[in-house]
């Protein structure tokens, strides 16, 4: 089951939340087609800012924009001007009064998207792939992923025919609500055709009743080490060191 389905979207209600929070009512189709402007609006806008996700709110009169980036300068600019810019050019398209919020991605080794899409301008800055794949996957390691897979489709190499290759380390268990897998199809547009980047990074498992609104819980993901069997190994291998 876990194989057929977007690992995002299977955890929905469980240990995930929406990307979009509001009450539909009768404008329900409209409100998703401004969801869908606003972040294709941004994705084009910020393509330079390493954007992950962009998460919409709504109240009666407010829209609060919140997105998650790499490189937050890029965004707000010289003493929050850029910001400004933003909500204008947000204003305009919307019709409403939007709020945005920006959230600092700490380690980007670990978030799906950034990890396709910097695997995908590799690519096509002519880079190997199998390079660009085996440098994200130990990256990802290296900053305590319990497990990283990454799937490559289409004309590798300019091959004649389309062809799949895949590249895993660690677990990453599909099937298990629990586990916190991140996954994001990317896309690399070179000289010989489109290829498809699809990225899943096993995180950890998450324990009790998690908080599904957007942004709760990645600080003090972001801030924890790894915890565990490996964890609990390093300390007492250190501790030994320290009484020889």
């Amino acid at each position: 089951m876990g194989q057929k389905t977007n690992p995002i979207g299977n955890r929905l209600g469980i240990i995930r939340g929406w990307d979009s929070n509001w009450y539909g009512g009768k404008d329900y189709g409209d409100k998703i087609a401004e969801d869908a402007k606003i972040r294709e609006y941004l994705k084009a806008r910020l393509s330079k800012a390493g954007v992950s996700r962009i998460y919409i709110e709504r109240t009666l009169k407010l829209i609060t924009v919140t997105v998650t980036t790499a490189r937050p300068g890029i965004i707000i600019g010289k003493g929050g001007q850029e910001v400004d810019k933003l909500k204008e050019e947000l204003r305009k398209i919307t019709g409403k009064e939007v709020q945005i919020n920006i959230f600092e991605i700490k380690r980007p080794e670990l978030d799906a998207v950034l990890v396709a899409d910097s695997i995908g301008r590799q690519i096509e800055n002519r880079i190997s792939y199998r390079r660009a794949i085996k440098m994200a996957i130990a990256a990802a390691m290296r900053m305590n992923a319990e497990g990283i897979k990454v799937q490559i489709s289409g004309r590798l190499n300019g091959a004649e025919m389309a062809r799949s290759e895949s590249y895993k380390e660690g677990r990453i268990p599909l099937s298990t609500f629990r586990a916190d897998i991140d996954y994001h199809i990317g896309e690399a547009h070179t000289t010989y055709g489109r290829m498809g980047i699809k990225v899943w990074i096993m995180k950890g498992e998450v324990y009790g009743k998690r908080e599904l609104s957007p942004l709760v819980g990645l600080q003090k993901k972001q801030a924890g080490g790894k915890k565990g069997p490996e964890g609990r190994r390093g300390g007492d291998r250190d501790r030994k060191r320290q009484s020889r």
